[in-house]
């Protein structure tokens, strides 16, 4: 289709040994194994979900300096794409970036102290206490959302408001300290505090009973999240929909975190010219537009 973006199959020279067999197993969970689905035509770009996350996780708030020497901190963004062929009136697409939860995930093979480690339950965690600051996970990762403490910045503004500034603090997530890295853990400490109370009271996590930051602050209900494992569950249904795709899939790191293609169906009196594509899902957003603009016609 047009605009749609088009890429070689997904192979790998190493998929197999000289014997024919594979190089690698294929990751397998017992128990559950999280994941996160984006609605893109819900996502209307507040950054509600970033804020969220900060507050939630102890993320610093660096001052505009360090932004702009980039030195950002938070685990969660929005990036935003221009489309279009008119500069003067381009459309704009949105789409939250955040840690991917990769299942092949490109940092963990860097880190020479195995500071951050796949579980087993399919998450990529950080162990701040072994981390020594070498920033080889924040090169390798190719969505770019590592985030390496330069400073100690949750006490560089210790005077005078200190005390009063610790009272801010989410006391069931760790502060980090200068010299670490940091990413989005998909809300660990929640995961965790359900699991505790599942377990005490003898029965399964229900479906939506662990709400993420970000999803809890999505005022549009444009995040889920839950076990992919179930079919049953609302993420497990959105990553099998057809709209979903994933970021970079062709790298074959297997991310987590999946995105549903933006619907577009404007009137034809409000449409923005369309390019031949630009990046991930959002081309696939322009043939979706087709699709229901013939099915509009019929």
């Amino acid at each position: 289709a047009k605009g749609r973006t088009h890429h070689p199959p997904l192979v790998s020279l190493w998929d197999e040994n000289k014997d024919g067999k594979p190089i690698y197993k294929e990751l397998s969970y017992e128990g559950q194994a999280w994941g996160m689905s984006i609605d893109l035509s819900k996502c209307i770009g507040c950054n509600a979900c970033s804020v969220a996350c900060q507050a939630e996780n102890n993320v610093p708030v660096v001052g505009r300096e360090q932004v702009i020497n980039g030195r950002e901190m938070h685990w969660l963004r929005i990036d935003r794409y221009f489309t279009g062929e008119d500069v003067d009136n381009p459309g704009i697409a949105i789409q939250p970036m955040l840690c991917q939860q990769c299942e092949l995930a490109p940092c963990e093979q860097v880190c020479p102290v195995a500071a951050t480690v796949h579980t087993d339950e399919g998450l990529n965690d950080m162990v701040y206490n072994r981390c020594v600051g070498t920033r080889y996970c924040a090169n390798n990762c190719p969505y770019k959302v590592r985030r390496f403490n330069y400073f100690n910045f949750n006490k560089i503004y210790e005077e005078p408001r200190g005390k009063l500034q610790a009272l801010v603090l989410n006391p069931e997530v760790t502060v980090r300290h200068r010299g670490v890295m940091e990413k989005c853990t998909y809300c660990v400490q929640r995961i965790k505090s359900v699991q505790i109370v599942a377990k005490n009271e003898q029965r399964p996590i229900k479906d939506g009973e662990i709400v993420t930051a970000c999803q809890q602050a999505c005022s549009a209900n444009a995040i889920e999240f839950g076990d992919l494992a179930d079919e049953s569950t609302r993420v497990a249904k959105a990553h099998a929909n057809p709209r979903t795709y994933a970021v970079l899939s062709e790298l074959n790191i297997k991310p987590r975190t999946s995105y549903m293609a933006r619907i577009l169906n404007p009137h034809p009196s409000l449409a923005k010219p369309k390019s031949e594509g630009h990046g991930h899902g959002h081309a696939e957003e322009h043939a979706e537009a087709g699709h229901a603009k013939k099915a509009e016609k019929h």
